[in-house]
């Protein structure tokens, strides 16, 4: 498989055949499923995500619509250099309207600035960073699932309140990374806690033993995960290996999806504290939407970064149809944010001027085995965090579209 440039996924090639508008451009809608296709983060979106993004074109039914829609997607492996561009050559060769997932922040940054010279749509489902809707806000991206902040903001501040008050963080050494450290901390000390060390592992990683025992030697009550994927999977495997939470220290995974729980079990996962935008056994629509997606992808259950792909490809075709174009991309995202959102998997929701998603948080607490009553029953919900609530206030986040 070639990587790092589109894997030419035609993925439900032209899946419908209406006639479609003289606005379209080229005459199809071109969707680009950006991720990581086998590494770290393969799990959390990785080929579940073109499998969602599929799904939310053939439930949207264009040819209803007289519109033509094809799903690419390519594997950007991490790296910036190599996410701008694929991002680029979608672009200007193979006509790609928009583009989705993409997770790492550091590639997000890179694409975000491809897309807005472009004139296309990035939104992103997968990836973190808040810079996305502060300081590197445009008016071409939306942020959709979660963010650092709100990540930050639900698992420290609850985390600090039932007693976790001193920490030291364990963070991935790129900007994701860096923000979820810099969100959290500003959260605990916000909320009377203190910060007694951090410390950066390479990113990707794979041995976390002398980063661990520095933590350890720490005594804080909390060491922060600060990364994801399988940073995190491998990180909480060798705590358990060297007795750190037996030892009276906890774990806060600050990024933890279904795709790392899964990966644990229940016996290494139990007790984490998390915050989640979404949860396959929530709602009846979730659970029709589990059943197929776990059906087609070997058992796995679907995360939050998956559900969220096949809810923005939903509100994008939507919105696509309504205005009957999609070559100028900042207007599209203009007229997503004009409109509210609804789909089966997310419920209503509202996009903010500076491009956040807005929708309820979840805090979990991962389940005991003896607790999971069926196969994918992880989690045990400890609070709804409500949507107005959830994300960083419009006025703190520093976008150049929001008037002061």
């Amino acid at each position: 498989m070639l990587k790092g440039s589109s894997i030419g996924l035609c993925v439900g090639a032209l899946l419908s055949l209406g006639t479609a508008h003289a606005e379209i451009t080229d005459g199809v809608v071109r969707i680009g499923v950006l991720n990581d296709q086998s590494g770290i983060y393969a799990g959390l979106s990785g080929p579940g995500s073109i499998w969602a993004a599929r799904k939310a074109v053939e439930d949207f039914q264009p040819e209803k619509h007289g519109l033509k829609v094809e799903v690419v997607a390519a594997d950007h492996q991490n790296k910036p250099d190599i996410g701008s561009s694929i991002a680029r050559k979608w672009i200007d060769v193979d006509k790609v309207d928009m583009i989705v997932d993409v997770p790492t922040s550091s590639v997000i940054l890179a694409v975000n600035q491809v897309v807005q010279e472009k004139n296309k749509v990035m939104i992103v489902s997968g990836g973190g960073t808040a810079d996305l809707t502060g300081a590197a806000c445009t008016p071409n991206s939306i942020h959709w699932t979660y963010d650092t902040w709100a990540l930050a903001n639900a698992t420290g501040k609850a985390v600090v309140k039932t007693g976790g008050d001193s920490w030291y963080f364990l963070t991935a050494d790129y900007a994701f990374g860096h923000a979820l450290e810099r969100d959290t901390e500003a959260v605990v000390l916000k909320n009377g806690g203190k910060v007694l060390g951090r410390i950066r592992h390479p990113f990707p990683g794979t041995d976390f033993s002398s980063f661990l025992l520095q933590a350890q030697a720490s005594r804080a009550k909390i060491i922060g995960l600060a990364n994801a994927g399988g940073d995190t999977i491998n990180a909480i495997k060798q705590a358990a290996e060297f007795g750190i939470t037996q030892g009276g220290q906890n774990l806060a995974g600050l990024l933890v999806f279904m795709s790392d729980v899964q990966a644990l079990g229940l016996n290494a996962a139990q007790g984490l504290i998390l915050t989640e935008a979404w949860y396959w056994d929530m709602t009846d629509e979730n659970r029709k939407f589990a059943q197929a997606f776990t059906a087609a992808n070997r058992g796995a259950f679907p995360t939050s970064a998956q559900a969220g792909v096949y809810s923005a490809v939903t509100h994008y075709l939507k919105t696509v149809a309504t205005q009957k174009e999609d070559g100028d991309g900042a207007k599209v995202v203009a007229a997503m944010k004009a409109t509210p959102t609804d789909d089966p998997l997310f419920g209503k929701g509202t996009i903010r001027a500076d491009g956040r998603k807005i929708h309820p948080l979840y805090l979990f607490e991962v389940k005991k085995p003896s607790e999971s009553k069926k196969p994918g029953d992880f989690y045990k919900l400890r609070a709804t965090i409500p949507a107005e609530e959830a994300f960083r206030p419009l006025e703190d986040g520093g976008c150049p579209l929001v008037k002061k």
